[in-house]
């Protein structure tokens, strides 16, 4: 039996119009202080592949998290370990570490627990009263990198 996810992610036209519309927003810095531009490098092509992402910023860290499963920005960044964020006039060169199901759970809450939750909440089976163990169970399917080292530049 494959564990699937309670929605599946599908990259649609719509979706790539959507992110590019965001993606021009979060570049001038028109937009929610959470959203950034991540960078990734291809894993196989070597090219630059960029989308609009949420962070999650708390007493513990900065986090990253991947809502929709494991897209490509996600195997990039495990096969490079590191990524750029851009938000207005600013890039930050950030390096991030995974994290284990434990260490997930309450960034994964946290997450869903927010206004953003009304878009990727489909796709995650713990509603944001959930136990942490709810949470834990299902980090598999969203992964949480750690943002460990940052160097900030101005453009």
């Amino acid at each position: 039996m494959v564990d699937e996810p309670a929605k599946r992610f599908e990259m649609t036209r719509g979706r790539r119009v959507l992110n590019a519309a965001l993606g021009g927003f979060v570049k001038y810095g028109v937009c929610p202080p959470d959203t950034y531009l991540l960078t990734t490098r291809g894993r196989r092509t070597g090219f630059l592949r960029t989308v609009p992402i949420n962070l999650v910023d708390n007493n513990e860290g900065r986090f990253l998290v991947a809502p929709y499963g494991e897209v490509d920005w996600v195997r990039n960044i495990r096969a490079d370990g590191f990524a750029t964020l851009r938000k207005g006039g600013w890039i930050e060169l950030v390096s991030v570490r995974e994290l284990d199901a434990a260490e997930a759970a309450p960034v994964l809450r946290e997450y869903v627990d927010h206004p953003r939750a009304l878009v990727v909440a489909p796709y995650f089976e713990a509603p944001p009263d959930a136990p942490a163990e709810a949470f834990e169970a299902e980090a598999h399917r969203h992964p949480v990198f750690q943002i460990v080292r940052s160097t900030t530049i101005r453009i």
